[in-house]
């Protein structure tokens, strides 16, 4: 697997909706919605984390198979990049 580290890129004004969350990017005037485990993601990264530090926790908090949540955790992780709200190192 990778050695990256993930973190925030953005600081970002949120609101929770139960365990979804809603987001705006003041600075770039974007709005992201984010279903449970987006939510459970974004929040976990409150302080760098590793690909696999982040997959073993959504491993202990989900009942998911552990290639289904690698492989849901990368694309996540791909598009929050792409988006410009994390970014990663190493």
């Amino acid at each position: 697997m990778t050695n990256r580290i993930y973190q925030r890129a953005s600081e970002l004004m949120e609101a929770e909706l139960g365990d979804e969350l809603i987001a705006l990017d003041p600075a770039a005037g974007e709005c992201f919605g984010f279903n449970s485990v987006a939510t459970f993601v974004w929040q976990t990264l409150k302080e760098p984390k590793s690909f696999e530090q982040l997959r073993d926790a959504l491993l202990n908090e989900y009942e998911v198979e552990p290639e289904q949540c690698t492989r849901e955790l990368s694309e996540l992780l791909g598009d929050l990049e792409a988006k410009r709200l994390v970014r990663s190192a190493g």
